[in-house]
């Protein structure tokens, strides 16, 4: 079905209407290496709000003061949205939950226990009936400091059904408005996950006044599969996450759900209020500040999903595009890569260009940014727009970091040993410092460790060009692992060694942010 044959605005107009609360920020965050400062939440929440999210989820508030912080300042923030927070069925949970969401246009407390036999008598070491008194206790407290309470059976999809029928009662009951159902291990089938909430809702009194929620994993590749097959079994609220970030492997993308239900109109008639123009854009921006790349060939968002190199292929999109793709690259918010930025191109073209790939700069980063344009330009042929994306969404993921790169001097060549001569500043002061390495990377890093000692093991390095050509930006990733925390982050220059210090070192502000995030939940 091609986007031309879409469903027709009156058809989708009678079609219902299905709730998108984006998680990206709490459960996407928890993706290994995936801590986002502060500015970076910000920055998504904006997004997330322009685009027509009905909920976003902010953070849990009572994991550290930076999460709650978080959380507030976003509920303070949102022009459209409702926000919510997590808590746990714990009285001081649901309380610091209720402080940091009072001030959104929407607030919301999104409440969770767990209700299957594993999780009750391992994790738990719970009754069940117990946990029902637990639900009734913790969603009547939620309820009575907001009006919106979202109550959460985890791991609801290997829970005998009798007994999450009578912990659904519970909750709806104690004033629940939304009941969560998730698949929180990825295990279910769609046949049976849209049957777990048929059965539900036909079982228990009153699911006629709340709305039910869908939250999958894609443990076995299901997640998206499962979200419909939810919204088959009478879901109208979908938990997803900007390119499926989030833990293990991660959850339901939103922009596969929201196109999914866009595209297929004609068998899934429901509707959600996403500007869909916004889906590569902030797929961009979320990739950035959680330093988590995009595959190519990733549904909809990745860099393969509307390239096209087979000859047959490319012969039918000549003649007509419907022929190979069911939506347009323009519904996503793709455009085509353009030449036309260069070193004899001003700064009002600058801004022009910059608002059509999505961003909206003040005037001193914007001046900032220009800057660093004319500098890219003056190295490079020619600048794609891929190129200023790197270059944007670095200095913005950057911008605050403790540590910074300075200076880099490398000496290389088929006589070793190879060094490096590093200048960073750290908390405003700068140092320098020379070493020797089995090849310029290792030199750079050994340099790095000198002036910032950690004990962290680098666990990945990876190289990849950002457009096409000799002279194009190198785009690194690193991973860095230290005590059970894991942070990824990347670093982007046309000179691929300088790159690798950039990751390197923004690794390692990732690190120190963590380190002092869990100082925090300790002291909290």
């Amino acid at each position: 079905m091609t986007e031309s044959a879409a469903p027709r605005d009156d058809a989708r107009s009678n079609s219902e209407s299905v709730v998108i609360f984006d998680t990206t920020l709490r459960d996407g965050e928890q993706s290994p290496g995936a801590t986002m400062h502060l500015e970076d939440k910000l920055q998504v929440a904006e997004i997330l709000d322009q685009m027509g999210v009905d909920i976003i989820e902010a953070g849990f508030p009572i994991a550290s003061e930076g999460d709650f912080e978080a959380v507030a300042a976003i509920a303070e923030r949102a022009r459209n949205a409702g926000v919510a927070g997590l808590a746990r069925a714990i009285e001081a949970d649901i309380a610091r939950c209720g402080e940091a969401v009072r001030k959104a246009r929407r607030p919301r407390i999104h409440t969770f226990v767990s209700t299957s036999p594993i999780h009750l008598r391992h994790q738990m070491n719970k009754s069940e009936e117990q946990v029902l008194e637990i639900i009734a206790r913790t969603v009547t407290q939620a309820r009575n400091l907001v009006d919106d309470v979202e109550w959460s059976a985890m791991d609801a999809t290997r829970t005998p059904i009798d007994y999450l029928c009578r912990c659904v009662e519970a909750a709806i009951r104690a004033g629940a408005t939304t009941i969560n159902l998730p698949d929180t291990v990825g295990y279910a089938l769609p046949h049976e996950y849209e049957a777990m909430f048929r059965q539900v809702r036909e079982r228990v009194p009153g699911t006629d006044k709340v709305v039910f929620s869908v939250h999958c994993h894609d443990d076995l590749g299901l997640a998206v599969a499962n979200s419909l097959a939810g919204v088959a079994g009478g879901a109208r609220q979908v938990e997803c996450t900007i390119n499926g970030l989030g833990e293990r492997a991660g959850n339901a993308p939103l922009e596969e759900v929201v196109m999914a239900m866009r595209t297929r109109g004609d068998s899934l008639p429901f509707r959600t209020g996403i500007d869909a123009t916004y889906l590569n854009r902030a797929s961009k921006l979320v990739a950035a500040v959680a330093s988590s790349p995009v595959q190519s060939n990733k549904a909809i968002v990745g860099r393969n999903a509307f390239a096209h190199e087979s000859g047959i292929h490319q012969d039918g999109v000549l003649k007509n595009a419907q022929t190979y793709e069911i939506m347009t690259p323009a519904s996503v918010g793709v455009t085509k890569t353009s030449l036309v930025m260069g070193k004899h191109s001003g700064r009002h073209a600058f801004k022009d260009k910059l608002r059509e790939l999505g961003y909206e700069l003040a005037d001193n980063a914007l001046a900032d940014a220009f800057a660093r344009f004319k500098n890219l330009a003056d190295r490079k042929k020619v600048v794609y727009d891929e190129d200023l994306i790197a270059l944007v969404d670095d200095e913005i993921v950057h911008a605050h970091d403790r540590i910074k790169l300075v200076d880099l001097t490398v000496f290389a060549g088929t006589r070793g040993p190879q060094s490096a001569v590093l200048t960073l500043a750290i908390d405003g002061e700068e140092n320098t410092h020379q070493a020797t390495g089995n090849g310029p990377v290792d030199a750079i890093f050994n340099a790095i460790q000198a002036l910032v000692p950690h004990g962290a093991t680098l666990e990945l390095y990876q190289v990849h060009a950002v457009t096409k050509g000799t002279d194009a930006q190198a785009e690194v990733s690193v991973r860095l692992s230290e005590d059970g925390k894991t942070v990824t982050a990347k670093g982007a220059d046309p000179d691929t060694l300088v790159a690798s210090a950039k990751a390197y070192v923004a690794s390692l502000n990732k690190l120190t942010m963590r380190r002092a995030k869990g100082r925090d939940a300790l002291a909290s």
